[in-house]
């Protein structure tokens, strides 16, 4: 039994002293997948035993209800959590800021900077007392995680309430920071042999000099999630999988259009779902290609085309309602993909609206008009010279041999035909003649 109970201790003493240092980083916009992504990354290092985390941060901000619950995984973790913004020029502004204060260990690069975390209300202009309330739950927010902290509450609630920004410096003077280091490995070097007060109130000792620094990456399913989530993305997904089943529906049959324009259309979906997308918007977007069909069926010369267009900008602009400008569809992008489709779009729908007016030239409904030449009476069945082939007829008038017919319908391989004359016959009517009467023969 002591012999188990010392080797167990040999495995533990081993795997404590190869613990290492977890790199996480979050180089994008807050959202729903930066949230799952920490929170497994917190999970992996409590299950790795690591000895700390390293968030390495860099982003404009995101939405609120993401920020929120990383706070709370970085809260509640078992392993202690440091937030780096670097490196040098990166910011950590909005929901980057709240995350950095809510870190056991916050940390800044030289040439980094802070800040500017007053909340925005999504879908609304906010009135006095809206705006009142919303702050104060905000302001509130950041004391409570910096007085666990031991920050200066009072600097952090002004970064809420009057949207200040902080450099490196700057923060680490008012005691926002606890430490400005140039990398990870200077960092833990600097913060080695600290003791610091875990948020339910226990200490601990951070041994974390010289320790393996191992980089923990996002899984293939979150990264192509996260390129979803810029709302730019989402709208050229959108944009191109509406032209892609605008082709497929006026040309049946294609199948590949079909198909790519709805897994375009689908992964287009999905991630304006996450997002704050403002359904009004996602209308007009329908309603530009409904516009783009009417400009190609009726000839307005241009005016429901070019209110086409203009909805989809409009639409484009507003789809998603972001609290920082990185999550919203930009202008130029707006721009660059509504002209060029709505002009394919009003192209495709031209011709097919051109080929349907067309006469059919094939098959049996190709045959219904042409003009022939009767090769004998037909009274009521006979022969007719028809489209370079010699035809079994009937026809409810006796015609003579070689008066002009016209084929009136097909039923198999009999014609029911009508005489005619030149007088009557449609302009631009082929004139078919027998072999025997053909010139030259």
């Amino acid at each position: 039994m002591k012999r188990a109970i010392l080797a167990l201790s040999v495995v533990f003493a081993a795997a404590v002293a190869n613990a290492d240092v977890l790199r996480v980083p979050v180089d994008d916009m807050i959202h729903p997948i930066s949230d799952e992504f920490i929170g497994r990354a917190i999970d992996a290092a409590a299950q790795r035993n690591c000895d700390a985390v390293v968030i390495e941060l860099r982003t404009p901000g995101g939405l609120a209800d993401s920020m929120r619950a990383i706070v709370q995984k970085i809260l509640h973790s078992k392993v202690p959590v440091i937030v780096f913004v670097a490196p040098g020029g990166s910011y950590a502004a909005s929901a980057g800021f709240v995350i950095l204060e809510s870190a056991d260990v916050a940390a800044m690069a030289p040439g980094t900077n802070t800040g500017a975390a007053h909340p925005v209300l999504l879908g609304e202009k906010m009135d006095d007392i809206m705006k009142m309330k919303v702050e104060n739950d905000a302001a509130a927010f950041v004391r409570s995680i910096t007085q666990k902290r031991g920050r200066n509450t009072a600097v952090a609630e002004t970064a809420v309430r009057e949207s200040k920004s902080f450099t490196e410096q700057e923060a680490l003077t008012q005691k926002l920071i606890d430490v400005v280091a140039a990398d990870i490995p200077s960092l833990l070097r600097a913060i080695d042999g600290r003791s610091i007060q875990r948020f339910d109130g226990t200490k601990t000792t951070l041994h974390v000099a010289n320790k393996p620094i191992v980089d923990y990456g996002m899984s293939v399913k979150e990264e192509i999630l996260s390129r979803l989530m810029d709302p730019n993305v989402a709208f050229i997904l959108f944009s191109l999988g509406m032209l892609a089943l605008w082709a497929e529906f006026n040309h049946p049959g294609a199948v590949v259009p079909g198909v790519v324009g709805l897994i375009s259309i689908l992964l287009a979906v999905f991630a304006l779902n996450l997002l704050p997308m403002r359904f009004a918007a996602l209308a007009l977007l329908l309603a530009a290609f409904a516009l783009f069909a009417l400009e190609a069926k009726f000839a307005t010369h241009g005016v429901l085309g070019i209110g086409g267009i203009i909805c989809m900008i409009i639409g484009a602009l507003f789809l998603v309602d972001g609290p920082i400008p990185q999550m919203q569809v930009h202008l130029m992008t707006a721009l660059v993909v509504s002209v060029p489709i709505g002009l394919i779009a009003i192209f495709l729908m031209g011709l097919v609206v051109k080929s349907r007016k067309n006469r059919v030239t094939t098959g049996s409904e190709g045959m219904l008009g042409e003009i022939g030449v009767a090769q004998t009476a037909i009274d009521p069945e006979g022969k007719v010279f028809v489209h370079g082939e010699i035809w079994n007829a009937v026809s409810a008038t006796p015609i003579a041999a070689g008066q002009r017919v016209r084929v009136a319908s097909v039923n198999g391989l009999h014609l029911r035909v009508e005489a005619t004359t030149a007088a009557s016959e449609p302009t631009g009517a082929p004139t078919v003649l027998p072999p025997h009467q053909a010139t030259g023969a």
